[in-house]
């Protein structure tokens, strides 16, 4: 009986030591970064990122990774829930957002419920719970919170008071602060950040979410080189002569669209785009980019010295990558929200310190998407992955047993509206690449203004103000090519001898088999994206709450 007491005690203590070693998970998303800026990249010799690029060489450079949704809100969902936006059903435009039943199969609240201690920082653009972002469902599903809803700001003490206390001014080095309490007990507290348990539990695993509001547009046009900045967002890359992307076109030289202007509807663009219209205000914002991202580059090389000095940075994987990317005037387009290759292909890190020598130093061009975030993570942590998920586990890959996952990668926009762009889906292996567009029918966001001004009703009402039929119209636009609906245009790139997309090959001498396996894999790749049943999502329309829907 003595003996039997001992080992039972042995096996207890077995799963406690198992307990205590499962990693601890850093995940950190940036906004609008495209994939080239970033110096492991190897398409910028300009930018500096030093501790990104030595994090690429400590783990794993992913350089075929892209995005499910190229907009911010419905991009950050599919990679909270692990589902394509045709499955959730939350965009700016779908007058929805998040139930409370998807919610509890999303990574934070897995995590949670499986013994790991949770934070959140930085950026929330996810309408969570009934009412979306004043539910607060979302704060309450961690154990630390330090985040404002929709925008940070470049300046964040200017759009929350959550920030007021936090020594710095400017966004990364505040985020900075937010991860230091966190992990850190000595570290001074924050009194803007919900402490829902007053330290981080030494016994427990612990899962962070840091999330930046940069370089993305809202946040860089902010930047104005203030006495309190610093030198990084003052003068950095200043002294440098900045060229202009590959195949930028100035708006007074377009004479052949990228799109056709039936479909693309350029002149209703939303106005904070227009920088690209330019070279040299184009230029400035490329600027701006490059030192945000130098900024956040800075945050990620504290981060891991902050580690090291608690002694955890041998058990701590930290995955980095971004919502999606943004054009700087390519072809003469501004924003985002296509599925060229500006917006959809992202840079993405993996550092696991538990994976074998073999997987350090290692590039990878695996087809990979941000769904395939949460089930990985998941997988590491050793939680069972819930059935809701779409995405695919990774980390075979990130330990250097598997080289390939998928063989076809598929994005979407359903972000159709006012503003002018085309829904679109695509589908592409290693090479090739496929894009349908169909008709745009969207009223003009130029008469809108013209009409409401003559009616004295603000732009911010006329342009954002969602109602409930709109619901039905974004609904359709999920069902519809399942339907049978037909593409009004489409496009065929040869990735590998024009990775910019310059040259649209669908009507060129390419052979037939190519392009009807494309068709084909579209046709399974939404199929699998749609899945079955109607979306997990609550009404979040101005008519039942007014204001909401437009944050």
């Amino acid at each position: 009986m003595k003996k039997f007491v001992t080992l039972a005690v042995v096996f207890h203590s077995m799963l406690s030591i198992s307990a205590q070693q499962r990693p601890n998970i850093i995940f950190v998303l940036t906004d609008d970064q495209s994939y080239e800026l970033m110096g492991s990249s190897g398409r910028n010799n300009i930018i500096q990122t030093p501790n990104l690029d030595k994090m690429a060489q400590d783990g794993i450079l992913f350089t075929n990774a892209h995005v499910s949704t190229a907009i911010c809100t419905p991009s950050r969902v599919c990679i909270l829930l692990s589902q394509y936006e045709r499955k959730h059903g939350v965009n700016f435009n779908s007058g929805t957002s998040v139930s409370d039943k998807a919610w509890e199969s999303s990574y934070p609240v897995v995590m949670r419920a499986n013994g790991y201690y949770t934070g959140w920082i930085g950026k929330n653009h996810s309408p969570i719970g009934q009412g979306g972002y004043s539910s607060g469902l979302i704060e309450k599903s961690f154990d630390y919170w330090y985040s404002n809803h929709t925008h940070v700001g470049f300046y964040p003490k200017e759009i929350s008071d959550i920030y007021n206390d936090a020594i710095a001014f400017t966004q990364p080095e505040i985020i900075n602060e937010g991860v230091n309490d966190f992990l850190d007990p000595n570290e001074r507290k924050l009194k803007g950040a919900v402490h829902f348990i007053t330290n981080r539990p030494a016994d427990k695993p612990f899962m962070l979410s840091i999330n930046f509001n940069l370089p993305h547009g809202s946040s860089t046009r902010e930047m104005k080189s203030k006495s309190t900045d610093d030198a990084i967002y003052r003068t950095l890359y200043r002294d440098l002569d900045i060229p202009l992307p590959p195949n930028y076109v100035a708006r007074a030289d377009i004479k052949n669209p990228k799109l056709p202007k039936d479909l693309w509807h350029a002149d209703d663009r939303q106005e904070g785009y227009n920088y690209v219209d330019k070279p040299d205000t184009a230029r400035e914002r490329a600027i701006r980019e490059m030192q945000a991202v130098t900024g956040i580059d800075r945050m990620v090389g504290n981060l891991r010295k902050k580690l090291q000095d608690l002694k955890i940075d041998k058990n701590t994987i930290i995955i980095f990558t971004s919502d999606h990317g943004l054009f700087g005037g390519e072809f003469g387009l501004g924003g985002k929200a296509t599925c060229y290759e500006k917006n959809t292909h992202i840079p993405f890190i993996v550092y696991d310190p538990t994976a074998p020598k073999k997987a350090h130093g290692v590039v990878s061009d695996a087809l990979i998407q941000t769904v395939d975030i949460a089930p990985t993570m998941l997988a590491m942590a050793g939680i069972k992955i819930p059935t809701t998920f779409q995405g695919k586990d990774i980390s075979a890959i990130i330990k250097g047993d598997l080289k390939d996952i998928r063989s076809y990668s598929y994005s979407e926009n359903l972000w159709s509206t006012t503003f002018g762009n085309p829904r679109c889906e695509s589908i592409q292996d290693k090479r090739w690449k496929y894009i349908r567009y169909y008709k745009n029918d969207n009223f003009s966001a130029v008469k809108l203004i013209k009409y409401g001004k003559e009616m004295g009703i603000s732009q911010k009402e006329m342009l954002y103000n969602l109602h409930d039929p709109e619901m039905a119209l974004y609904r359709d636009y999920i069902d519809s090519p399942l339907n049978g609906e037909e593409p009004v245009y489409e496009e065929l790139y040869d990735l590998k001898n024009d990775p910019f997309e310059a040259k649209n090959l669908i009507k060129e001498n390419i052979p037939p088999a190519i392009l009807d396996n494309l068709k084909k894999q579209w046709k399974i790749a939404i199929t699998n994206a749609r899945g079955q049943g109607k979306p997990e999502v609550y009404r979040y329309t101005d008519d039942v709450f007014p204001g909401g829907s437009k944050e």
